[in-house]
């Protein structure tokens, strides 16, 4: 029998935040994971502590950014392999209007470290806009999928990884300790994304899936060092390559790519861009979304020592090494969650 602190379910990017607080704390564990998820390997992985919709901060966007970017730095020596690319978004102005609401903005302390008050003028003949950009700084974009397969194999090396389906009928429960087939823990910690639809526990969280598709094009003329920001967004991978994304899609939560999802955002692409380009690559992912834009945070209302960390949304490489410390502190210093994440907000 296996003696652990934690077990722990799920290895995209809310698994591996949390398994980051274990490891800071030397608390042990292990991870189950069947690689059923792909909103993490898919995401396009920016980070970015604006709203450029509205011009407006991200919920708790400094606390956020300061833990991640601390947890990427710290992932990057451990893994050796590169994560963090530095890069400026550039959101794209439609109108006067839209440059002036940008002013007005920057104004604002809070918003006044991550906005340019500069207009950035378009030099690129590749791309259609007259009114120019406007920049938002301390922005970037991490390695999603590198990071995934770069942490499942240093959890393997380290026999810390099961990659198997984590059956939910041979746990058990007792007052002070978990049971899973030869694995005894103090703690269980459900994060799996999508997958806690299937998840007796926790099934009836109030989970909104959404289906993204994002493509990859290879676009020799296009030439632009930074993300761009209008309608879509172009992020650029290098030798000519960039993402475009993303749709969203609430009915279709299946992983298979769809045209219907290609032609959308094809149809806003070349809105933005008028060089020749060519599609190269299409993926689809799941994210796990909450209907007030929060994430799932808690315990289970019966079982004291089973947990979930879930509902990373859309901006998961900022949000989740804050949320998984919020988590960690809740178990091991019984400090209290913040309220807007805590999933005690869904009791009636």
């Amino acid at each position: 029998m296996k003696q652990v602190d934690y077990i722990v379910v799920g290895i995209g990017l809310a698994g591996t935040s949390f398994c980051e607080q274990l490891k800071a704390n030397n608390k042990t564990f292990v991870v189950f994971d069947n690689a059923s998820q792909q909103s993490s390997t898919v995401a396009g992985g920016l980070y970015n502590p604006v709203v450029l919709k509205r011009f407006t901060p991200v919920w708790m966007c400094k606390e956020q950014l300061d833990l991640a970017l601390h947890m990427y730095a710290n992932l990057e020596a451990l893994l050796n392999v590169k994560l963090d690319y530095k890069i400026p978004v550039y959101r794209k102005f439609a109108s006067l209007e839209e440059q002036n609401d940008w002013f007005t903005a920057s104004d604002k302390p809070i918003l006044s470290e991550y906005l340019s008050p500069k207009i950035v003028k378009n030099n690129n003949n590749a791309i259609d806009a007259p009114f120019g950009f406007g920049e938002v700084l301390k922005t970037g974009r991490i390695d999603v999928k590198a990071l995934i397969d770069a942490y499942k194999a240093y959890l393997l090396n380290k026999e810390l990884l099961y990659e198997t389906v984590f059956n939910y009928g041979d746990l058990k429960l007792e007052a002070d300790l978990v049971q899973y087939k030869d694995i005894k823990a103090k703690y269980i910690v459900f994060a799996e994304g999508f997958g806690i639809s299937k998840n007796p526990y926790f099934k009836n969280l109030p989970l909104v899936p959404a289906k993204g598709e994002l493509l990859t094009i290879h676009a020799p003329n296009l030439k632009i060092d930074y993300v761009l920001k209008a309608g879509v967004f172009l992020i650029p991978l290098g030798n000519d390559l960039y993402i475009v994304g993303a749709t969203y899609e609430w009915k279709d939560l299946s992983a298979e790519v769809t045209d219907a999802a290609k032609e959308e955002l094809l149809g806003k692409l070349i809105k933005l861009i008028n060089c020749e380009f060519k599609v190269v690559n299409q993926v689809a992912g799941i994210r796990p979304t909450v209907k007030d834009r929060r994430p799932l945070v808690g315990v289970h209302s019966t079982y004291k020592n089973m947990f979930v960390l879930n509902g990373l949304g859309t901006r998961g490489v900022m949000i989740g090494p804050y949320v998984a410390q919020q988590l960690y502190h809740f178990i091991e210093n019984e400090q209290p969650l913040d309220k807007e994440i805590d999933i005690a907000r869904f009791v009636n």
